[in-house]
């Protein structure tokens, strides 16, 4: 069995350092990072323990990939537009794609990318950055939440294909829990995404310094109660408490840079379109205006103006 990761930084590169660590055959596409990982390898530094994997499989250009049973889409949603060249090419006919990306309607993209492939959503729990050029550096959880895409987000309960998925990472030491519904669980991760992705960026600040301030815990928690009310617009049964659940759990985190605020502070573009506007557009459909969503959202589209 050969397993492809197709982007290897904070996500993709620890958790497919993982696979190689536990022994499965893993593929790694690489864009900046390939000469260094080539000739130095993949370093990972864990709060559950340091390694180095010395060799690890490489590639630049993926024509030069082996086709694979399994494919880890880990890029940006910012770089979703090259995954309709990529996957064709790296994908046996019946494989199972995985997409451990934020936002909404990831895997109904990919469906219509590579039809014949089951499809499963992965909710990372996972505070990782990228160090450096191979260098990963895990700083606390790391559990994965994983479903089953089934058209228009039907619950697809527990497949075949997810219990598959579930035992090879399982095997790796990774944290593994099932979603009988994957489009509940990614509205439940919007919660969070939503709540602090943004407002870390506008207010230039770490998730502890807004749980500490009284104004700031303020705003993100009606942000996070408007993106609940989306949620149980789009026919899922998400309740305000849930807002206090994940409130609760960031305060408990150790102090965090999120992805998107480590993307804007290095000159990326961030996830606006994934993380805010598909979601604010799907409940729309519904007939709710999350407005408050909205003004983070515009604030974000000036602040990505400057991205390259």
């Amino acid at each position: 069995m050969k397993i492809g990761v197709i982007g290897a930084g904070a996500v993709g590169g620890y958790y497919g350092a993982l696979l190689v660590k536990c022994g499965f055959d893993v593929h790694f596409l690489l864009r900046s990072d390939f000469e260094h990982v080539r000739d130095n390898g993949l370093l990972i530094e864990s709060k559950n323990g340091d390694f180095i994997l010395e060799s690890v499989n490489v590639y630049s250009h993926f024509e030069d990939m082996p086709e694979c049973d399994i494919i880890i889409v880990a890029l940006k949603t910012t770089q979703n537009k090259l995954l309709s060249s990529i996957l064709p090419k790296t994908m046996k006919k019946n494989a199972i794609v995985i997409a451990l990306q934020n936002g909404l309607n990831i895997e109904k993209d990919l469906s219509e990318i590579v039809p014949s492939a089951a499809i499963i959503g992965g909710l990372c729990f996972l505070c990782s950055n990228k160090a450096g050029p191979g260098h990963i550096r895990h700083l606390d959880y790391g559990s994965i939440r994983l479903g089953q895409y089934h058209e228009n987000y039907q619950a697809a309960g527990i497949t075949r294909e997810l219990q598959r998925i579930s035992d090879v990472f399982t095997r790796a030491s990774i944290p593994i829990h099932l979603a009988e519904n994957l489009g509940k669980a990614r509205w439940e991760k919007l919660v969070w995404n939503m709540g602090f992705n943004g407002p870390t960026v506008i207010l230039n600040a770490t998730t502890d310094l807004i749980m500490k301030n009284k104004s700031s815990r303020a705003m993100i928690t009606e942000i996070m109660l408007e993106v609940t009310h989306g949620a149980r617009v789009c026919g899922h049964d998400l309740d305000d408490q849930f807002v206090e659940i994940m409130l609760n759990a960031t305060s408990q985190m150790i102090d965090y840079l999120p992805s998107m605020k480590l993307d804007h502070d290095a000159g990326r573009p961030m996830e606006v379109d994934s993380i805010y506007w598909r979601p604010i557009q799907e409940a729309a459909n519904n007939g709710f205006d999350m407005q408050k969503s909205k003004i983070i959202a515009c604030q974000l589209d000036f602040l990505n103006r400057f991205s390259e």
